[in-house]
């Protein structure tokens, strides 16, 4: 694993830039070629403010489709830019579908992907085939099944702590699939939709639409609780007919150490990953 720079170069300065996203027509967070990707627009509103090369570090590398309320990215800009009114310069450049939260000067050694203790998800589903109202579209994905919260609450803690995921990511060369899964729970909210809050300290390629596709695979009466437990174990990848989509995934919160803990935090996420890829 190739070192992160965790200091900007002289002249520069690394800021903190808190954003969100409707992922609906983005092919996900990371540069695709002839694709629209968030990490695109991002870095082209940056690279016009600032005049100057933007290469941003994301959080959390978000699917296509998935959005985000919470996510969290590093750059480092010339030290001559001027910060005043910057969220809103480029929320001005930015279409409607990504917007600038806010932007802060970062704490030293703060890298937003290695420095973070953990990231939070949401997956909302509107089960029973109903018909899902047309401005949650967007966030919410539809199942024609009832689904049993108590079910999907049994089986989601099957999976909690640190495991080798392999069955429910995507194969990526050199990625570890070693994650710990620190929540995983259901609730049925007010307007009687399903809501799983999915709590890791990091999250591997398409992991979260798997691991909610396995649940539902329970919760509507296919598949046993025990063979959740068997696909962990085994480490037999989940079929992709089974991963749900991504618009009803986003991502809401990332957490950060104080900023005296950011440089142990992220030299100790490198040493853990390189030590599981080997």
């Amino acid at each position: 694993m190739t070192e992160p720079t965790l200091y900007p170069e002289s002249g520069f300065r690394r800021l903190r830039i808190d954003l969100a996203y409707d992922g609906t027509n983005f092919s996900g967070w990371g540069v695709q070629p002839d694709r629209r990707t968030v990490q695109e627009v991002v870095e082209t509103a940056l690279r016009t403010v600032a005049q100057s090369p933007a290469q941003t570090i994301v959080a959390g590398r978000t699917d296509a489709g998935v959005h985000a309320t919470g996510q969290v990215i590093h750059v480092d800009l010339p030290e001559s830019l001027e910060l005043e009114d910057l969220v809103y310069k480029l929320n001005r450049i930015l279409d409607e579908d990504v917007r600038i939260n806010a932007i802060e000067i970062a704490p030293t050694a703060f890298h937003a992907r290695f420095s973070a203790l953990r990231r939070y998800y949401e997956y909302r589903i509107l089960d029973e085939n109903k018909a899902i109202p047309p401005l949650a579209r967007f966030n919410t994905e539809s199942w024609y099944r009832p689904l049993d919260v108590d079910v999907m609450n049994n089986a989601s803690a099957l999976l909690l702590g640190t495991h080798n995921f392999a069955a429910f990511c995507k194969f990526r060369e050199g990625a570890t699939t070693i994650r710990t899964l620190e929540t995983f729970q259901w609730r049925r909210d007010r307007e009687g939709y399903l809501v799983g809050d999915v709590v890791a300290d990091a999250f591997c390629y398409s992991m979260v639409r798997n691991l909610v596709g396995a649940i539902v695979c329970v919760a509507d009466g296919r598949k046993d609780p025990e063979w959740i437990s068997t696909l962990l174990e085994n480490k037999e990848r989940v079929s992709d007919s089974l991963v749900f989509p991504g618009r009803g995934l986003t991502l809401y919160k990332v957490d950060y150490p104080d900023a005296v803990e950011l440089l142990e935090r992220a030299k100790k996420t490198v040493a853990r990953r390189e030590e599981e890829d080997n």
